[in-house]
């Protein structure tokens, strides 16, 4: 069964007040796109897509060998994005992942684990989602009788969907024999007038697909949005690396 990955970094970062490209901004001395590739180094997929936009020459010169690069000229929401990098793979693949550029503390085994119950379940689409203590921003999980029906971006959200706290972390992985037919049904029929990826989900629901979620740590679905959430990324990967190499020296001293 094959696994692409699409990683959506076409976005310019308006609130980070830079003139670099979003995800060219360092964490812990890695941009925030390298941080992405690296997660799925160990998520065992078969190809990647990075969707660029934004300063796309030099996004796409920070890219590996072998990534394929989908150039989106005008930035019409993650929908359109989306169907870009399905396009830039060499075929539709069984399951498709998709993921933000700029969430750098999501880790390998996360991906590995949200895969394998998107297999099990048999569903359409999983929901990467995460219990946020401030939602603010988020787009929300609605559930109905405990099954996900939907995904309301805040902006669209009614004041009683705002209270919900298990949030979109905006990676998701479709069926690839499904996405691409939900995709062509979403519409711009909402207040930021784009092609939201999370319509998918109720697309699917409608269809009569089965779509689910698999919820995370916390920690690891903060997005970098602003300089403020980049310096809390940063600490958070620089305590790992501090633990990993804590665990690392007392493994040699056991051994020695």
């Amino acid at each position: 069964m094959t696994t692409a990955a699409i990683v959506l970094a076409a976005g310019k970062g308006t609130r980070m007040n830079s003139g670099l490209a979003k995800v060219l901004h360092e964490a812990a001395g890695k941009t925030l796109i390298q941080w992405m590739l690296d997660a799925l180094a160990g998520a065992d997929v078969s190809e990647i897509a990075v969707v660029v936009g934004h300063q796309a020459e030099a996004v796409a010169a920070s890219l590996p060998a072998g990534v394929r690069v989908a150039i989106q000229k005008e930035q019409n929401g993650t929908g359109h994005a989306t169907g870009i990098g399905l396009a830039a793979l060499s075929a539709v693949p069984d399951n498709v992942l998709v993921l933000p550029g700029d969430m750098p503390l999501i880790r390998s085994a996360t991906l590995v684990s949200l895969l394998g119950a998107h297999r099990e379940s048999g569903a359409a689409a999983t929901v990467l989602s995460v219990e946020a203590d401030d939602p603010t921003g988020y787009g929300r999980l609605i559930h109905e009788d405990g099954k996900l029906v939907a995904i309301v971006e805040e902006s669209d959200a009614t004041p009683l969907q705002r209270l919900i706290t298990e949030v979109n972390t905006s990676v998701m992985v479709f069926q690839g024999a499904a996405l691409l037919p939900a995709l062509d049904a979403i519409s711009t029929d909402n207040v930021q007038g784009e092609l939201y990826l999370t319509d998918v989900i109720g697309v699917l629901r409608v269809a009569g697909n089965r779509v689910g979620s698999y919820i995370a740590e916390t920690e690891e679905g903060l997005g970098v949005n602003s300089i403020d959430q980049l310096a809390v990324a940063t600490a958070v990967l620089e305590s790992r690396n501090d633990n990993h190499a804590r665990r690392v020296h007392h493994q040699r001293e056991d051994v020695s």
